[in-house]
């Protein structure tokens, strides 16, 4: 098994019967935290990506990716705009988001390490455009 950790991301690796090999065209994917600078390194839940070996010929392929926010509230704001964002390759990319205080965490599975990738990188392009417009407009008003 193969365990990478990184700041607020990781990477996937794609692997075959002959030892783990980089996805073509780099599948090294990390992102900052929404505040902007990333924190400093930790390992733990949400902070990994891990390739395992499920039985001969299936290596499917996790993803686990933690984004703080400065507040639960932001990180709740984020997930509902996020979470209804169909995933295109539903039927071999499996996306989950969820949170928990004020960190948003998505975990991806599957047995395609190039969809895998577009996945991630279409996901940071939204999650960029939320974290955009709520810097914009400022922190939110509780109720």
């Amino acid at each position: 098994m193969r365990h990478a950790d990184a700041d607020a991301g990781g990477s996937a690796n794609c692997g075959d019967s002959h030892g783990d090999h980089s996805c073509p065209g780099g599948a090294d994917t990390a992102a900052a935290p929404a505040g902007g600078a990333p924190p400093p390194h930790a390992s733990g839940p949400g902070r990994d990506a891990t390739s395992v070996a499920t039985g001969p010929g299936m290596r499917p392929h996790i993803f686990t990716l933690s984004v703080p926010f400065p507040t639960p509230l932001e990180a709740e704001i984020a997930h509902g705009s996020l979470a209804p964002d169909a995933e295109p390759h539903q039927r071999v990319v499996g996306k989950n988001l969820a949170v928990s205080g004020r960190i948003l965490v998505v975990r991806w599975e599957a047995e395609d390490c190039r969809l895998l990738r577009i996945s991630v990188i279409n996901f940071l392009d939204h999650l960029s455009l939320v974290v955009q417009t709520m810097q914009h407009f400022g922190p939110p008003i509780s109720r």
